[in-house]
C-alpha cells in the first residue's frame, strides 16, 4: 500500500475514476488541484522528465483541440511557460509517491510501480469532465 499524491483537476470524472481505482487496490490518495500549485519549472520536470514535449501535455485542452496550441511543435522552454501559466494544459494526473513521480495514469505502468487491483481496460486517462 503507498501514499499518493495525486494532482488533478477537481471535477474532471476521469481523476475521479482513477482515483477511485487506486483506492480499490488499496492505496491512500491525497488529492490536490492543479490549479492550486504554483508550478516552477523544475517542479514540472520532475514529473515530466524523460518524455518528449508533446506527452506533457493534456490532448483534451481547448486550446490544443482546436489546434491553438500543436504541443509537437514546441521547444521544452516554451512548453514549460504555457504548462505554468495554464495548468489544465498538463497531462493529467500527476502521481507522486515518496521521491519518485510520473505523469498519466497508465494501468500498466502504475500496476508494476504500486500495485493495481481489476484495472479495467481500455483508456483510463481519457477525460470524461463533469464540470469546468
Amino acid at each position: 500500500m503507498a501514499t499518493v499524491t495525486f494532482f488533478e483537476k477537481t471535477g474532471c470524472a476521469g481523476n475521479a475514476r482513477q482515483k477511485a481505482l487506486l483506492v480499490a487496490s488499496g492505496h491512500e490518495v491525497v488529492a490536490r488541484d492543479l490549479r492550486d500549485t504554483a508550478w516552477t519549472n523544475t517542479a514540472l520536470l520532475d514529473f515530466l522528465a524523460g518524455l518528449p514535449v508533446a506527452r506533457w501535455f493534456n490532448r483534451t485542452a481547448p486550446a490544443i483541440k482546436s489546434g491553438g496550441i500543436v504541443p509537437e511543435e514546441l521547444d521544452e522552454p516554451t512548453a514549460l511557460a504555457l504548462l505554468r501559466e495554464n495548468p489544465l494544459l498538463i497531462r493529467r494526473p500527476l502521481l507522486q509517491v515518496g521521491c519518485e513521480r510520473m505523469v498519466g495514469f497508465d494501468a500498466d505502468t502504475i500496476n508494476a510501480w504500486i500495485g493495481l487491483r481489476d484495472a479495467p481496460a481500455g483508456d483510463l486517462e481519457a477525460c470524461r469532465s463533469v464540470t469546468a
